[in-house]
């Protein structure tokens, strides 16, 4: 009864959303130039990790942040509201309609606006991953590197992306690392914890620092990692 309460009708300084697909808070946060954290205190009955498309939440807002009915975007160089109106299939009167005291002959690189009455550019697919909103001096290559990944695991995870061209507010798959599991049939899986390290092992199972290193090729005794997968060999 509360929940459908909180549903249709938001308290003063924010207004009603209808959750669409690949909505999540952080994204709405992320569109709508809130936090998570306020979105929920708005919506304390509604489970941010199910969120059901038709399902109506109250986003924090005042007038000149509100697109509930859109999506906001960031203009780009060449952009022109006749190339975003054929873009996003709405018409230009109807984008001025939305951005009050916009100026369509002198678009700023960089200036937010909003889109009525369409979509956002779907989201790709992110089973095995997390979603990151690119930064002013992101590149293909820092994120690998920050991430424990490869460029072309990024590029695969996100077909069609242009590595020469990310945009700021752009969100992109950042697959997990996949660590390989060493064979091991003389032996058994152990799984790096907290303070291990090689010779404590070794002391651990009775066996030598030398017979664990060779037991796991590629492996670097000075920076295990918690979670890592590696092999204990009995003999």
């Amino acid at each position: 009864m509360e929940e459908n309460r909180i549903q249709q009708q938001c308290p003063p300084g924010s207004f009603s959303y209808t959750i669409r697909p690949g909505d999540t808070f952080f994204i709405l946060a992320q569109r709508f130039n809130t936090t998570v954290d306020a979105i929920r205190r708005l919506n304390p009955n509604v489970d941010p990790n199910n969120l059901q498309i038709g399902q109506r939440i109250c986003i924090p807002g005042t007038a000149s942040t509100q697109c509930p009915n859109g999506f906001f975007y960031t203009i780009r160089a060449g952009d022109t509201l006749y190339l975003l109106s054929q873009r996003f299939g709405v018409s230009v009167q109807a984008i001025i309609n939305a951005n009050p005291g916009i100026n369509p002959n002198n678009l700023q690189i960089g200036q937010r606006i909003c889109i009525p009455g369409a979509l956002p550019p779907p989201l790709p697919p992110c089973p095995n991953g997390f979603y990151y909103t690119i930064v002013p001096g992101d590149t293909l290559f820092l994120l690998a590197q920050r991430f424990n990944v490869t460029v072309q695991a990024i590029m695969m995870a996100n077909p069609g992306i242009d590595p020469n061209n990310l945009r700021v507010g752009q969100i992109i798959c950042i697959p997990r690392p996949v660590t390989p599991v060493p064979p091991c049939p003389n032996g058994f899986y152990y799984s790096i914890r907290q303070g291990d390290t090689i010779f404590l092992l070794a002391q651990r199972f009775n066996v030598s620092v030398q017979a664990i290193i060779n037991a796991n090729p590629g492996i670097d005794p000075n920076n295990l990692r918690i979670g890592q997968l590696i092999c204990i060999p009995t003999f």
